[in-house]
């Protein structure tokens, strides 16, 4: 389990990360979403998100919050399946909108990626006990 609790620490650092180059550069982050928007790529996203998921399921009754973790990790897992039906093109009209809204408009989002990685970190931590 411990393992499985670090590749979830490590996926949450990731998505923080992300979320931070968005945060400090939108528009190069959008460019490198529309270089991830071919049918391949977006069957690879897929199966990331799948994996992901099963993750959060996996590790779920260990965390410090299960019911959440649970709950996220059945959206992600979703998500992923969903993913191949929306297609390159309904993801590319998606990315055009969300470029057309503002660089706060992406900024704002990259920052709730943050807040998401840093928490899916803290939900997989185990809390120190105190000395007594």
């Amino acid at each position: 389990m411990r393992n499985v609790k670090l590749f979830a620490m490590a996926i949450g650092f990731i998505i923080a990360g992300i979320g931070v180059f968005g945060v400090a550069a939108p528009s190069v982050f959008l460019e490198f979403g529309r270089s991830l928007q071919t049918p391949n790529v977006l069957y690879i996203i897929a199966a990331v998100r799948i994996i992901f998921g099963a993750v959060l399921l996996w590790v779920a009754p260990v965390s410090r919050t299960p019911k959440t973790l649970r709950v996220l990790g059945v959206l992600i897992v979703t998500a992923g399946v969903l993913t191949p039906f929306i297609g390159a093109e309904r993801s590319h009209a998606m990315l055009d909108w969300w470029s057309t809204q503002g660089s706060l408009f992406t900024r704002a989002w990259a920052g709730v990626a943050v807040v998401f990685g840093l928490f899916i970190v803290y939900a997989v931590t185990t809390p120190r006990r105190s000395a007594a």
